[in-house]
């Protein structure tokens, strides 16, 4: 396992982490605890979690496992965890305001049975909540030692700018990290939000690194999903959905171009993608997300996978979703970006 900073913070993360939104839900508690001793066993030691996994049962999970196995991961394993969205009932159970994120926190404590969270991000953004009121929220919540540091997640790129512009000028907690979908078959991130993490120094923690699932190799053109898949059980599942991506010809190219290299590397077609994921710009860990300990085991062999440039080279053009038009793609654009490469 490597390491990289959480962001431009002094923490130190592994750059797998293992994501429990199966936790309660695909993956019963025995399947869990077998995930979460072999991740932690790899040297893993980032686990994230959510409020609304499994309604609260992920997190009850992750908690449960911590007290047992408390002699051994106490200081190895950095927690993260997420608030924003229902969990109950009321029209304050949603949001960035502090009345929610403030009950929301005290829940995911409890149900992790910790007295601080390392990582906690918000959800998704509100548009109703102001960004300084959920910053302060946060800022306090570090204060209190109830978190140690802020991240976002599913932010566009304004949205990530304007929460650490604000934070910047009030000198609150700033924003170390963003969680966003990131794939061979989800780039468009790198048009505006990748370069904003970079500038601002937040680390990206993508998740579905395996597009749900297509980039594994399970599905095949003209061919509905069956049997005990994500979309063999519900094809129009999110944004994974089979119709969705399969009528677009961009997916088949992606999966072709992995499907080669997996071949040329005698490696899986999922420790492909994530090896190409692990040296993308901004990123520091890249979130698993297995239903069972054998999905887990093949995703933890892209550590020592080492891509060649020309296998990088063709993955990405197999999977470049084109610019939008000026300002971000066209003549123009290409030329003075090699005008201030120095010409390369």
């Amino acid at each position: 396992m490597e390491y990289r900073t959480l962001g431009s913070s002094g923490a130190v993360v592994s750059t797998l982490a293992l994501g429990t939104m199966t936790f309660g839900a695909e993956t019963d508690e025995k399947g869990a605890f077998a995930q979460l001793d072999r991740f932690v066993d790899a040297g893993g030691t980032l686990i994230d979690t959510a409020d609304v996994y499994s309604t609260g049962v992920s997190e009850e999970i992750v908690g449960r496992w911590l007290a047992a196995r408390s002699a051994d991961v106490t200081g190895r394993v950095e927690i993260a965890s997420k608030g924003r969205f229902p969990m109950g009932g009321g029209p304050n159970d949603a949001g960035l305001s502090r009345r929610h994120l403030d009950r929301a926190l005290n829940a995911s404590l409890r149900r992790l049975g910790v007295d601080c969270i390392d990582l906690y991000q918000v959800h998704a953004w509100d548009p109703y909540t102001p960004v300084e009121e959920t910053l302060r929220f946060l800022d306090d919540a570090v204060r209190q030692g109830r978190i140690h540091y802020v991240g976002l997640s599913n932010f566009t790129g304004w949205q990530l700018q304007k929460a650490v512009d604000i934070a910047d000028f009030r000198g609150l907690s700033r924003p170390v990290t963003l969680q966003p979908q990131y794939s061979l078959l989800a780039r468009e991130i790198e048009w505006e939000i990748t370069p904003a993490c970079e500038s601002e120094g937040l680390g990206l923690l993508p998740w579905s690194p395996l597009g749900g699932g297509w980039l594994t190799g399970k599905y095949r053109r003209d061919e509905l999903p069956t049997g005990a898949t994500r979309l063999g059980e519900n094809p129009e599942r999110g944004v994974e959905a089979y119709h969705r991506r399969s009528a677009i010809a961009r997916t088949w190219d992606v999966v072709d171009a992995v499907r080669a290299v997996a071949e040329e590397q005698d490696a899986s077609m999922a420790q492909v993608a994530l090896a190409w994921l692990l040296g993308r710009p901004a990123v520091t860990s890249v979130i698993l997300g297995a239903r069972t300990l054998e999905q887990l085991e093949d995703n933890l062999g892209s550590v020592d996978l080492k891509l060649t440039d020309e296998q990088v080279e063709r993955l990405d053009t197999a999977s470049d979703p084109g610019a939008a038009d000026y300002p971000y793609g066209g003549p123009g654009v290409e030329q003075r970006s090699r005008k201030i490469r120095g010409g390369r």
